[in-house]
């Protein structure tokens, strides 16, 4: 290769790789055979050592996973393999848009199918080796099915509408970074009534004393709680968890029924309180607009890549090996040489998003009148879910969006909650 921007490419990607593997490494490294203190009573020491070669393993299988990533793509994009596709898409002989869909349908469907012996051997060895399997072979096919017929009925529209406005529209990137924002914003809101249910079965909970906690804790806080349901998230895994949905007035909530098997009243309401905490401080809406920021330059920047008079553009598709400068085959070379920038980003991102979960939960624990119910639902959360309880510094500096557990508790415990 003799492109410079080539050249640049590649060195980042290879470095980014690098830092990951490091960080990894020295996460390894960390791991203490010692249960803290803190989490007597909770981890029994087989179940400690047993989170411990979770981490071991789940590591050492990302590190395989990025590794073939990488060589694949560096393998495929030297010998000139964008160039042969982007060929032999053109030779079928439809417009641009058309093109555009065979060439990222194409690109798309050999990463899913890639990526399948990736997702087996994680799913069915091993999380199922570690208890938190329940996917059973027809509902992993059926999933997969799924998610390809909603990116053909959902993605492939939206991605005609941008390969468009970039076809035809002046000032293209921000026509198109407004379309994609509101159809973003739209999927947000239909997602939770006919997207999700595809997947899970969604039931409403039960009168008793959750619901009735639910609602108290959602009136003391001024929280408009319209619907609560309950998920079924064993319907996959044993892993835990809880989220909020909706707009406005019209906030829903859905707990996993792993969830609730496994913690008590106190607890639950503890870990609402804390995502109620979002809400109340303005997390959400402050995500949603750096979010709406951050799409624009990025549709900015791809108006300058695909730009077919301009000097950036060319040398980037020659990069590639790709004669015709195109929308479709820019944005993926776009995505490609923006990774490693997206990686320094998400480290600012990361370390807002784990200032903001300390501020979650200290709403929560104010909420609550003291600390320990989300202390208590943190510790189960860590167990059931095999949390390594060490992570190195550097890990979590790079990766984390939330902070360790102990530094998490630590701060509760540190904490002077409002008279």
């Amino acid at each position: 290769m003799n492109n410079t921007l080539g050249i640049i490419i590649v060195i980042a990607l290879f470095l980014l790789w690098n830092l990951d593997l490091i960080a990894t490494l020295l996460n390894l490294k960390a791991l203490n055979p010692k249960l803290p203190s803190e989490f007597k009573g909770i981890f029994t020491e087989d179940k400690y050592a047993e989170s411990q070669h979770y981490t071991r393993i789940t590591s050492q299988f990302d590190i395989v996973q990025s590794t073939f990533s990488l060589a694949l793509t560096l393998t495929f994009w030297l010998l000139g393999g964008f160039g042969w596709l982007d060929d032999f898409c053109r030779s079928i002989g439809y417009g641009p848009i058309l093109t555009g869909l065979i060439f990222m349908a194409i690109l798309f469907i050999a990463q899913t199918l890639i990526g399948i012996p990736f997702q087996i051997y994680s799913t069915f060895v091993i999380e199922a080796k570690f208890g938190f399997n329940k996917t059973t072979p027809k509902t992993f096919v059926i999933d997969q099915i799924k998610g390809l017929i909603l990116m053909a009925l959902i993605g492939a529209p939206i991605l005609a509408l941008i390969l468009w406005i970039f076809g035809a529209v002046a000032h293209a990137w921000l026509w198109a970074w407004i379309a994609f924002t509101l159809i973003q914003l739209l999927l947000t809101y239909l997602a939770p009534t006919y997207i999700l249910p595809l997947f899970n079965k969604f039931e409403p909970m039960e009168d008793g004393e959750l619901k009735s906690a639910i609602n108290a804790l959602s009136a003391k806080c001024d929280f408009p709680l319209t619907e609560i349901y309950v998920m079924d998230g064993s319907k996959r895994s044993t892993k835990s968890n809880a989220f909020f949905t909706g707009f406005g007035k019209n906030k829903k909530i859905a707990l996993f029924d792993t969830l609730i098997e496994k913690h008590t009243t106190e607890g639950l309401v503890g870990v609402l309180a804390h995502e109620i905490g979002h809400f109340k401080c303005k997390h959400i809406i402050q995500r949603m607009v750096v979010s709406t920021i951050q799409t624009a330059v990025i549709f900015f920047l791809i108006g300058i890549a695909t730009n077919p008079n301009g000097a950036f553009a060319q040398q980037l598709f020659d990069a590639f090996y790709v004669e015709q400068i195109s929308t479709y085959a820019g944005l993926i070379f776009f995505f490609i040489l923006f990774s490693p920038v997206n990686k320094v980003l998400s480290i600012f991102s990361n370390r807002c998003s784990r200032k903001h979960e300390f501020e979650a939960d200290a709403y929560a624990a104010n909420a609550q009148g003291t600390p320990e119910h989300l202390i208590g639902a943190l510790k189960q959360l860590s167990a059931d879910n095999l949390v390594n309880l060490t992570p190195h510094p550097f890990l979590v500096f790079l990766e984390y969006s939330h902070p360790p557990m102990l530094t998490r508790i630590d701060a509760l415990r540190r904490l002077k909650l409002d008279a």
